[in-house]
């Protein structure tokens, strides 16, 4: 068979304080043309569907509408578990007749030793689990690492294999080997993160969520597919999409790629470039882009985030790629002289990016007049 395989979709996530809803639908609708330009079989999706255990109104909306078009609209097979940023309880809910559209949805720990099974694959969907969990299912308080779990879990899956089915695996981890990026959170069960490879060994392909990279762990057969946005600056360079897993005759990877609705990306350079129309379009720098700014000047700027927040819409985050000047040779005039506040209104806008608000600057005001009586 031939199914695609993805996982870390986050719904209802915010990017510096920007929603992506619209980033997310323009992201599945590409996701879902793939599937059918591929002829897939299924889809399966390795945790994280939402990026909150709370999930706001409108993702668990989003989330139905792309279920919905997915499972009754296409008819398509539909493989999902529950990632660590899930709530296992209520997306679980209603979980009884999914199966009756071949919706099948995994938030428990019993679940994952019933194969769903579908032309030459066995499915085991593994739900993401605390170790207490895997405890009370064994009945042993004896089992007290991610390592112990885990071989109790694959050893009894492992009875379940039939002969002329290959065993797949969805689950959502972090394996031994791979690399964090900054937009995950640490996956950690019983004082550990990492699961070993070699653990891993019994199926014939581990189709993993978690991380984001898809090239955070190098192994042709156990994969993760990435997230399908950028969620961080660390991210700006990678390249997002699924993977469509091919069974037969052998097992198959190939890595199909989704656009961005707006790139994320970093850019450096002097504030007088960065805020000059003719130098951003000679140099083809994206300004619909969420962008992270590094300015190469070395002097402090007044409201410099504000004046590039109007030649990027979708400005994020302001650093410094030499640090501020500690001292300077030029001569200040009577008129440059700033007053007390107007110092501590360019300071504080200048650490954190934004604007001292009004009972701030009441607040200021008082400090700095009893500063004066005292002096008096």
């Amino acid at each position: 068979m031939r199914f695609l395989h993805t996982a870390d979709w986050h719904l209802g996530r915010r990017l510096f304080g920007y929603d992506l809803y619209d980033e997310q639908d323009y992201a599945i609708k590409q996701l879902i043309q793939i599937a059918k330009d591929e002829a897939v079989d299924a889809i399966v999706v390795a945790g994280d569907l939402y990026d909150r255990q709370n999930p706001a109104e409108p993702a668990v909306a989003q989330l139905a509408a792309i279920i919905q078009k997915i499972n009754l609209e296409l008819k398509l097979p539909l493989l999902m578990i529950n990632g660590n940023h899930d709530s296992a309880v209520r997306l679980g809910v209603g979980n009884q007749w999914y199966q009756q559209t071949n919706f099948y949805l995994h938030t428990q720990l019993a679940q994952a030793f019933e194969p769903v099974e579908m032309a030459d694959v066995q499915f085991f969907l593994l739900p993401y689990f605390e170790l207490y969990e895997a405890r009370q299912f064994f009945e042993d308080d004896q089992i007290k690492t991610l390592e112990q779990a885990m071989t109790r879990i694959v050893q009894q899956m492992v009875t379940q294999f039939k002969p002329g089915k290959k065993p797949v695996l969805v689950a959502h981890f972090f394996a031994a080997g791979s690399q964090h990026s900054d937009s995950e959170t640490t996956v950690s069960v019983g004082g550990l993160d990492a699961v070993p490879l070699d653990l891993l060994s019994p199926f014939d392909y581990v189709a993993l969520g978690h991380v984001h990279n898809k090239e955070a762990l190098q192994q042709p057969l156990i994969r993760y597919s990435g997230s399908l946005l950028k969620f961080s600056l660390s991210e700006a360079l990678q390249t997002k999409g699924v993977l469509i897993v091919d069974t037969d005759p052998e097992i198959r990877v190939q890595f199909k790629p989704i656009k961005q609705l707006h790139e994320v990306q970093n850019v450096q350079g002097k504030f007088a470039e960065l805020t000059d129309d003719a130098y951003l379009t000679a140099h083809h720098i994206d300004r619909s882009a969420y962008t992270g700014i590094i300015l190469e000047d070395t002097n402090v700027i007044s409201n410099a985030s504000n004046f590039l927040h109007e030649k990027f819409p979708r400005f994020l985050t302001m650093s410094r790629a030499h640090g501020l000047a500690t001292f300077t040779d030029q001569e200040i005039t009577a008129k440059e002289i700033q007053s007390p506040l107007e110092l501590l209104a360019d300071f504080y806008h200048d650490a954190t990016q934004t604007d001292l608000s009004k009972n701030q600057k009441k607040l200021a005001e008082q400090a700095l007049q009893e500063a004066d009586q005292c002096d008096h």
